[in-house]
């Protein structure tokens, strides 16, 4: 496929032949020392490869959370850096979470770290966080569409704590949750199959139906797995929108290493359990 294609065609491709999941690249500690490793850059590197020699041509996304590798400096960076181009290389679509956001040159900046297609970190998609108005993303969104990539746009998250300001309720009613969507709405409009700029909805929410997902766009769902939500709920959280989830699995899959047929294993049960819970709905 082109690579100039919009993100959120390239997405619905990857999903409908591939299986509909996401695998999150978390290398944290207690992750390393499970899998037998040191806890410095030898252990991340080790980690980091095997997981993409094992899923880089079996799984659709790839989540590589970059404050991870970040916390080895430079040298985590460049770790980072091979993966991602490994990954893309090899069929898989990243989605760069390292939730990003700022104000006018700034988050330029940061869109062009993560989003032009010349960068050393050039992802499919980012997330970002919106908390500093919804408009302070359009440097982001701007370069997003001009070199095929996409947003995952922090709506409805997982964690307790974001309900403080997401659930928060506007002036006219709604609240800043559901705005983020409808902003996310208005830039899907129009695209097909599948828009490019997404939202993250957690899987432990439970009933959102006083919340419009439909976006056009995808939804991203964190919290399958070790966070408790699994993917028989996929449909009991979103509705009508189940079919555009990007159901995220990361400890649950990971630490089924480091034999490499085990984290394939892993990956494919629950992609078949994803895909029979949507199938089903």
């Amino acid at each position: 496929m082109s690579p100039l294609e919009p993100f959120g065609a390239r997405l619905r491709h990857a999903m409908d032949t591939r299986g509909p999941l996401c695998v999150g690249i978390d290398p944290h500690a207690s992750l390393l020392a499970g899998w037998g490793l040191n806890d410095d850059i030898q252990g991340l590197e080790t980690f980091t490869r095997t997981v993409v020699d094992a899923l880089a041509d079996q799984v659709a996304v790839f989540k590589p959370q970059s404050a991870f590798f970040e916390r080895f400096g430079s040298r985590g960076i460049a770790v980072l850096e091979k993966a991602v181009a490994d990954l893309r290389d090899a069929g898989g679509l990243v989605v760069m979470d390292a939730k990003r956001g700022d104000i006018g040159s700034t988050m330029a900046a940061y869109a062009e770290t993560y989003l032009r297609k010349d960068a050393p970190l050039f992802s499919d998609a980012l997330t970002v966080s919106p908390y500093l108005g919804y408009g302070s993303l359009k440097p982001a969104v701007d370069l997003a569409r001009e070199s095929g990539a996409g947003l995952f746009v922090l709506a409805l998250t997982s964690n307790p704590e974001g309900a403080e300001v997401q659930q928060a309720v506007r002036a006219d009613g709604r609240t800043v949750g559901a705005t983020m969507l409808a902003h996310l709405a208005d830039d899907n409009a129009g695209a097909e199959p599948l828009g490019s700029f997404g939202a993250v909805v957690g899987a432990t929410l439970g009933d959102l139906s006083s919340y419009d997902l439909a976006i056009n766009g995808p939804l991203l769902a964190p919290g399958i797995g070790a966070q408790g939500a699994t993917p028989a709920d996929l449909p009991r959280v979103f509705g009508e929108s189940v079919r555009n989830v990007v159901p995220n699995v990361s400890r649950a899959v990971l630490k089924a290493g480091p034999s490499a047929a085990a984290l394939r294993d892993a990956a494919a049960r629950f992609a078949d359990e994803v895909r029979e819970a949507v199938e089903g709905a």
